[in-house]
């Protein structure tokens, strides 16, 4: 048997020859393909085992065409949401046998399709992405073309040739515009993140029609800026200037309102008893945050979960029809909402 020194990996070359066999007979061994005979296939893997030899899986990809590897695009992997959204898809794909390959877009459109051009080259076996802004129709067609599934997170299935994993996003902004007007609330702000996010439009557009079905008593106006914890900052220090009748503030996600939070500090602007602030998402941190925030929950962990679970179907070749999922969400109660402040928020 050959000495391989502690700087040298083991290669197939160095397996064949250990076990005395040729180099096809020991990959055909190690790969389970038929046509080897069961002694010759145990010698192969005992000798492979005693030399501690490690598959290239690149080379072994572009010979049966399969990596085990799936693609997760992120928009900002600074938000805590992906955090358990990739939490959920790392568990789902390792339980499958499948890693995990991360990638951050940082909110840039460009950087997205780059990292969906790499992905490709990788031979990954399907794509879970974040899209920051609706995917062209040339985009699309590029990807529909490479034959690999795709599964968006949180667009709604109209308008895309591609599977989606969602949470009721209309219905969340729903619940909260619904929770501050039962508090009193009849001035209301919301922060809605970039227009370009069909998702986060769908949060403002179901809070902005139950604020609208209540009638001429309750109004509710929108700002746009960033969806981070940034954006969420600059718009609170510009609102909280001018707050006028406004006593109540929703945000379209949680990283916002920790902006809001962080803004209100700063100036001096006492959450609830100032104005109310209520987030979409209940990442961790929304419960520690000083005054713990009440949110929309959504189901971060299993939307990773059944965005690989549409993924590994849609893989495996028996059936490449689209599906699409979209999960429950819930109201959070904590403290950072309370009674509109006497004095403000009436004509």
């Amino acid at each position: 048997m050959p000495t391989l020194t502690k700087q040298e990996a083991p290669t197939l070359r160095d397996v064949a020859a250990a076990a005395g066999v040729t180099i096809a007979t020991a990959s055909r061994s190690l790969t389970g393909a038929y046509g080897v005979h069961p002694e010759t296939r145990k010698r192969v893997m005992e000798t492979a085992t005693l030399l501690n030899y490690k598959p290239n899986r690149s080379a072994r990809a572009l010979v049966t065409g399969h990596s085990n590897v799936i693609g997760l695009v992120v928009s900002d992997v600074r938000n805590p949401y992906f955090a358990e959204v990739a939490r959920g898809a790392e568990d789902a794909a390792y339980a499958a046998g499948f890693d995990l390959l991360l990638c951050n877009s940082d909110l840039y459109a460009d950087r997205q399709m780059r990292y969906i051009n790499s992905l490709l080259e990788k031979r990954v076996e399907g794509i879970i992405m974040n899209s920051v802004a609706n995917l062209s129709r040339k985009d699309q067609t590029f990807i529909v073309d490479s034959g690999v599934p795709v599964v968006l997170l949180y667009q709604s299935a109209g308008g895309t040739p591609f599977s989606t994993v969602s949470a009721d996003s209309e219905r969340g902004g729903e619940l909260a515009a619904e929770y501050l007007l039962a508090h009193g609330h009849r001035h209301m702000m919301y922060l809605a993140g970039s227009r370009q996010h069909a998702n986060l439009s769908k949060r403002a557009q179901g809070f902005l029609q139950v604020v609208r079905r209540f009638g001429h008593k309750a109004e509710a106006g929108v700002m746009y800026g960033t969806h981070t914890l940034a954006g969420g900052y600059e718009i609170a220090r510009s609102l909280f200037r001018k707050l006028g009748n406004t006593t109540a503030i929703a945000t379209a996600n949680d990283v916002i309102a920790f902006g809001v939070i962080k803004a209100a500090i700063e100036l001096g602007v006492n959450i609830p008893r100032d104005v109310s602030l209520i987030g979409f998402d209940d990442v961790e941190l929304a419960s520690i945050v000083h005054p713990p925030l009440t949110t929309i929950r959504q189901s971060k962990y299993e939307i990773g979960g059944a965005a690989v679970d549409i993924l590994l179907r849609l893989a495996a070749g028996k059936d490449r029809s689209p599906e699409h999922r979209v999960l429950g969400v819930e109201l959070v109660e904590r403290a950072s909402v309370g009674a509109p402040p006497s004095g403000r928020g009436k004509r």
